[in-house]
Order: structure tokens, then C-alpha cells, then sequence
């Protein structure tokens, strides 16, 4: 490797470490990097402590290959070749025992959190859960509150401290439902219904977005999600009752992009049910 190679070389890699420490030393500018609720804390945490544990193994074998490139390089004589420590049990030891421990451990903690954040799940709280149905429509997303009987496209609004049952489905091609500060994605699918639930510590203003590729307007499918005080969601709700038109569901599902905000009242019972039966009706008379 030529002397100008390897300052080339030298300077991506100090810039690469640089960029990574940063990355978790101001992890207030990376939204997953930042929680703020209980499901995508345990997510941080759990993430941050499998990466170092890889790093035990990452870090020595980065400097160790960087050790070597330079002692057994083409120009130093002084190396010295020694064909037999490739028998060195003592060696094979350290670099097979270390990375089975590690692989262990992160088997354990992985499993065990798997079971702890599954998101079908209910969280535990003392106040009542706030049931929130989920709709993926080409390419928008739709909220249905069914408890206070209205809706919204591309917003969703929840007390804080308050845990939230959301309850996704899709009536469009498959997608993914994500809230990177609340938690972690979960699939839409036509016909299915899936669950997460999901709490923010705190009162803010987060946004939400579709995790899965689902078509030309894929980027615009984003959403503001809002934490706020029980007060303040109370008149909200009855502010969207007083002041928005009744939910047309043939009008918002014909597909399109970048659509702002929107509120409805709902008019229409079990909306939710009749959209995720609806792909069930054909097996059905097929059956008979």
C-alpha cells in the first residue's frame, strides 16, 4: 500500500469513528436515538447494549487487522514468519470462546425481550387505554377513534401517560406503521389485524411515517403524532366534532399523495371491521 493510500485510508477511518461517536454522544438530533416513551426506551437500551457488546468483539479485530497490514507489510524485513500458530490453542481459545460467550448473551437478552416488548402486549397503567384504529391507504395513513367517534388522515393525537392501543390494518398494498420516538414499526396488511401499544412519557410533537416501500407516493406517507394533557385532548375531540364534516370513506380511499391533515366526524359504525372483513367475504363464499 503506497504511502498516499494510506493517509487516504487513515482519514476515512478516523472520520467513520468520529461519526459514530457523535452519532451517540447528540442522539437528541436521531429520533430513534431519542425516546420519549416507555416501548422505545427499552428499544434504546437494548439496542445501545447489543452494540458494545459487538464492539468487544469489532473493535480488537479492526486494530488487530490494521496491527498486522503494517507489521507484515511487503517492506518490513524484521517480521517474522512463524507457520505453526495456526496450532496455538490458546489462541483459537480467545477467538472462538470470546465471540460464543458474547453470541450467547445476546441470545438471552434478545429472547427475554422479545417476550417483554412484544407488541401485541397491553401496557400496564392505571389510567384506561386509548383504542386507536389504524387504516394504510395509498398513500396516507387513517385514524379512526371509534370510542369518540371521529377521524383523521395523516394526524394522530393522544393524551401523555396514556397508553394507546393501536389496532393497524391496510386497505391497500401491505405497509408498515412507525412511530420512531414511541416505539418500533409494525406491519400493515389487508385483511389482518395487528396491535401495538404504545405510551409517551411526555407532551410533544413527533412525527410517524410509513416503514415499508408501498408505491409511487411512499414518501409522502408521513404523519404528525401528538402528545398532549388529558384536557387538552378532550377539546380537541370536541373540537373536531363541532367543526369537521362527516367522514366520506369511498372519498378518502381513492389513492393520493402529500395529503395534509384532515378531521372527520364518524358517522359510519364499526368502519374498521367492515374494511378488514371485507377481504375475508370472498373465502368465505368460497367455502360454501
Amino acid at each position: 500500500m503506497g504511502k498516499k493510500y494510506k493517509i487516504i485510508f487513515s482519514i476515512l477511518l478516523l472520520l467513520a469513528i468520529t461519526w459514530l461517536g457523535l452519532l451517540f454522544i447528540d442522539g437528541s438530533k436521531w429520533v430513534v436515538l431519542n425516546p420519549k416513551g416507555i416501548i422505545a426506551l427499552k428499544e434504546y437500551r437494548l439496542m445501545v447494549f447489543c452494540t458494545w457488546m459487538m464492539l468487544i468483539v469489532v473493535v480488537p479485530v479492526l486494530i488487530i487487522t490494521l496491527v498486522f497490514a503494517w507489521r507484515y507489510r511487503a517492506d518490513n524485513t524484521k517480521a517474522k514468519y512463524n507457520p505453526e500458530e495456526d496450532q496455538n490453542h490458546v489462541a483459537e481459545v480467545i477467538w472462538w470462546g470470546i465471540p460464543f460467550v458474547i453470541i450467547t448473551i445476546l441470545g438471552i437478552v434478545t429472547w427475554k425481550s422479545c417476550l417483554e416488548l412484544d407488541p401485541f402486549k397491553p401496557l400496564e397503567s392505571e389510567k384506561k387505554p386509548l383504542k386507536i384504529q389504524v387504516v394504510a391507504l395509498q398513500w396516507k395513513w387513517l385514524f379512526i377513534y371509534p370510542e369518540q367517534k371521529i377521524a383523521t388522515v395523516n394526524f394522530v393525537q393522544f393524551p401523555e401517560q396514556t397508553p394507546v392501543n393501536f389496532e393497524i390494518s391496510a386497505d391497500a398494498p401491505m405497509n408498515s406503521f412507525w412511530i420512531p420516538q414511541l416505539g418500533g414499526q409494525i406491519y400493515a396488511m389487508p385483511g389482518m389485524v395487528a396491535k401495538l401499544h404504545l405510551m409517551a412519557d411526555e407532551a410533544g410533537d413527533y412525527w410517524g411515517s410509513s416503514a415499508n416501500l408501498s408505491g409511487k407516493g411512499f414518501a409522502g406517507m408521513r404523519f404528525a403524532a401528538k402528545s398532549c394533557s388529558a384536557e387538552d385532548f378532550n377539546s380537541w375531540v370536541d373540537s373536531v366534532k363541532q367543526q369537521s364534516r362527516a367522514l366520506d370513506y369511498a372519498e378518502i380511499a381513492e389513492p393520493s399523495a402529500y395529503v395534509p391533515p384532515a378531521y372527520y366526524k364518524l358517522s359510519q359504525e364499526n368502519l374498521f371491521e367492515q374494511i378488514v372483513m371485507k377481504y375475508m367475504v370472498p373465502q368465505r363464499s368460497e367455502e360454501k
